[in-house]
């Protein structure tokens, strides 16, 4: 697998020199003032390229890192809401179980926390 990969980057590299080598006129460029730049197209052509990626590339990064950061705080919550509340082990050794055996608790005597609403 890395040899494809490497075989499609030099083919991409050498499409890029045939292209290059094409083109390789200069182009006048009208600034400000009346001034003119001559460029050389590839030269122009990447430095466009350039001008478009980087801008994305920024924001792509700052959403990494923001959903990173959040995930990081979710995580950690989670973490502190799995481990149990510390008990003394005094306390559970003389734990009563009666008072939790002789709680009933039966599905008709749980009332819903919102009450249904009665729709027209």
């Amino acid at each position: 697998m890395q040899f494809l990969k490497i075989l499609f980057w030099c083919l991409l590299a050498f499409l890029a020199a045939l292209f290059t080598i094409g083109n390789w006129t200069n182009v006048q460029i009208k600034l400000w003032g009346g001034l003119i730049a001559e460029v050389n197209l590839p030269l122009l052509l990447i430095a466009m390229f350039l001008l478009g990626l980087l801008p994305m590339l920024l924001y792509h990064q700052l959403v990494r890192w923001r959903l990173r950061q959040r995930l990081t705080t979710v995580q950690g919550t989670l973490e502190t809401l799995r481990t149990p509340a510390h008990v003394p082990a005094a306390a559970v050794l003389h734990a009563d179980p009666a008072p939790l055996a002789s709680t009933n608790i039966t599905p008709a005597s749980i009332t819903p926390a919102v009450a249904p609403s009665a729709e027209a």
